[in-house]
């Protein structure tokens, strides 16, 4: 078995911003992997993943967004940090990083439900070669699962709002079991999982300039049975918004691994380690589709 390696990087945004990261890397690389988080999910959620990337083949970079884990800094209270500033500076901050350490090899990039939502913010997107997104949706609450709806609602304006002004940002208590999250952050996110088309209502506004009709790069989608916020709809909406990458769609159940659960978050878990050969085929060789094309 190879021998994987990892080390700690911190590099800059366009702004200014100090970003945190984590490089891993075996022998003989072939391919160069971005793993772009789900919102409130540090890093090192995706070290499991990461590892077993670069045990066959690639250097894989996780990182921190801005108000995150080690790319946050003393306090996010009151913070002006945004959604988009995710997409629009930090991402594309990691890709320069991720080919500045590796410039021979093609850049792929596997995304974690909000990390697929801001390829179109990235001016720089057209540096990936393919995407795998998994559990990728809109955040709307009307196509996510009816049982989950409740749960959202109280999320949104009960605990969320409560949070606030408490403390300022939306801290882990009350069922939030994500990282602390920036204000902007979160009265952003809740704006746009209000409306039936997420964020695509603020195209020719405050998202402006966008290039969601100029990302090229095929899309590999998984989504899991049992994920109660990626559903099929949400899903459909979320890759409306981008209309010329080619898509293809695979669906896994838990039964699919042998797991009793994979839910929005379970496919980065050791236990469904079973699918990850099949996400790196995908982002290593972009193999047939087995899925359904969209």
């Amino acid at each position: 078995m190879s021998t994987v390696q990892s080390q700690s990087l911190t590099f800059q945004s366009e702004d200014g911003w100090q970003l945190t990261g984590d490089l891993y890397f075996g022998p003989s690389p072939k391919v160069a992997i971005l793993v772009s988080s789900g919102t409130g999910f540090p890093r090192r959620f995706y070290r499991h993943m990461a590892a077993y990337m670069a045990g066959q083949g690639a250097v894989v970079l996780t990182y921190d967004y801005r108000g995150i884990g080690g790319s946050k800094t003393a306090s996010i209270a009151r913070s002006a940090i945004d959604l988009p500033d995710w997409g629009r500076l930090d991402m594309p901050a990691a890709i320069d990083v991720l080919e500045a350490q590796v410039p021979e090899l093609p850049i792929t990039h596997l995304a974690h439900s909000v990390g697929g939502h801001f390829l179109g913010l990235m001016p720089n997107h057209d540096k990936i070669a393919r995407n795998a997104f998994l559990a990728v949706s809109t955040g709307y609450i009307g196509h996510h699962a009816a049982h989950y709806r409740p749960m959202e609602a109280y999320f949104w304006w009960g605990l969320g709002s409560y949070s606030l002004m408490r403390h300022g940002q939306l801290k882990s208590i009350g069922g939030w079991r994500g990282e602390a999250l920036p204000p902007e952050v979160f009265k952003t996110w809740r704006r746009w999982s209000h409306s039936p088309t997420y964020f695509q209502k603020d195209f020719e506004t405050t998202l402006t300039p966008q290039h969601y009709d100029q990302v090229r790069s095929p899309i590999r989608s998984w989504l899991f049975t049992d994920d109660p916020i990626a559903t099929p709809k949400a899903h459909e909406v979320l890759l409306d918004a981008y209309p010329n990458a080619p898509k293809s769609l695979t669906f896994t159940s838990p039964k699919d691994l042998k797991v009793k659960r994979i839910g929005h978050e379970g496919a980065f878990k050791p236990e469904c380690a079973p699918l990850w050969a099949d996400v790196f085929e995908w982002l290593a060789n972009g193999t047939e589709i087995h899925g359904a094309a969209l």
